[in-house]
């Protein structure tokens, strides 16, 4: 039980993790993954040599000590990770070797006059009362799923039924369970965690389900990584036939209900969960205005489909936006990257719209800056950030 003076404690050590936090974090993750080799599987490699899961690490503990007496304001963040351990099945178990190494690297980056025993007391509280609401959360999701109509808990065997290649970067591929049962049903939007062996190493990856629910299968779109492991091996060793481990469906990245008109933005790969919200609504009738941002047509997954869509649903409004173009390629509606005077032209004249998208960090800091100029409500915007939990401050 965390005390009023543990509480205070933990308080008075945002300063600390303002300023320091980062390196405190970086610490953390050198001291986990060196001594503690079966938690490695539940963290991306290239995340730790960017620093960007340090900095997720960071904002994430600097958010929970500043609103240590009121979690509810930590309820978006809170969600957002529940969804990414259960896609990769983080355990009860992972969340003591986690806690001890995190006291540790406090104690040892602050050093013993700073990290007293008493604030690494406030801490060991602190760190026990946040394991015990994400075990729960856990846990029911675990139990939700092994529940749901086609549903299951841990791994299941899906086989590669189909591989297709969309770009020049990006291949699809279909994914039945090999069982030959029925599979749950997912909310457009949604990802699925992947277990792989490479190499002798296991890796876990989440993709986005790049189609609609059809409770026979489901469809990833990978792009190709420059030095992206995992994306490389499905790209050039997986084939039709093969079977790799998935883990069930997560996320809280949703088609929004309702029906004011949607506004699906994407830039690159941020296509793929777009589109399974985009197959999800067209037969509801809403009004749909799809934007896709690609570097050039080359890179440019589905157009012939999101076309396809457009002749058979006059609902459905679609604009292309290349950074480069030449012909004889097929012709984007705009060139350049996408300004806000473009977006302000292509959106309906009423901006009291829902609007998702998805895309590059920057791409999405951009888009979400344009919509609210425009007059699009801050609350009327959702979004889903490819890798660690961060905000698009």
């Amino acid at each position: 039980m965390l005390t009023p003076t543990q509480r205070d404690i933990v308080k008075a050590t945002v300063p600390l993790l303002e300023t320091g936090g980062e390196a405190l974090t970086a610490h953390f993750y050198r001291i986990l993954l060196a001594e503690h080799p079966e938690v490695r599987p539940l963290f991306n490699q290239a995340h730790q040599a960017s620093g960007a899961q340090s900095r997720a690490l960071a904002n994430g503990v600097l958010m929970y000590a500043k609103h240590i007496d009121r979690l509810d304001a930590i309820g978006g963040l809170a969600a957002q990770i529940v969804n990414k351990h259960v896609s990769l099945q983080v355990q009860p178990e992972h969340y003591p070797i986690v806690g001890q190494c995190l006291l540790r690297s406090i104690r040892e980056v602050l050093g013993a006059e700073v990290a007293t025993d008493a604030v690494i007391e406030a801490w060991a509280a602190a760190y026990g009362q946040l394991a015990a609401i994400l075990i729960g959360a856990e846990r029911a999701a675990y139990d939700s799923n092994a529940r749901a109509v086609g549903g299951w808990a841990g791994a299941r065997a899906f086989r590669i039924t189909q591989k297709v290649r969309e770009s020049a970067e990006i291949v699809s591929f279909v994914l039945a369970p090999a069982d030959g049962a029925p599979v749950m049903a997912f909310q457009p939007g949604q990802y699925i965690g992947l277990k792989l062996v490479i190499d002798g190493d296991e890796v876990r990856r989440n993709y986005s389900l790049s189609a609609a629910p059809n409770g026979q299968s489901y469809r990833i779109s990978v792009k190709r990584e420059a030095g992206g492991r995992v994306s490389q091996f499905l790209h050039d060793r997986l084939q039709p036939g093969d079977t790799i481990d998935l883990f069930p469906p997560a996320g809280e990245f949703v088609l929004p209900a309702g029906s004011k008109p949607l506004v699906l933005i994407s830039g690159g790969v941020g296509i793929t969960p777009l589109l399974a919200m985009l197959e999800a609504v067209l037969p509801s009738g809403r009004p749909v205005h799809f934007i896709h941002c690609a570097r050039d047509a080359a890179v440019h997954a589905f157009r012939d489909t999101i076309d396809a869509l457009a002749v058979r649903h006059p609902h459905l409004t679609r604009r292309y936006c290349y950074a480069e173009h030449a012909a004889p390629a097929p012709e984007p509606d705009a060139v350049g990257l996408l300004s806000t005077a473009q977006l302000g032209a292509w959106l309906p004249a009423s901006r009291d719209v829902e609007a998702c998208f998805v895309g590059p960090k920057g791409f999405m800091q951009a888009v979400r800056r344009q919509l609210l100029d425009l007059g699009v409500p801050a609350a009327q915007t959702r979004w889903e950030f490819f890798g660690p939990a961060s905000a698009l401050a």
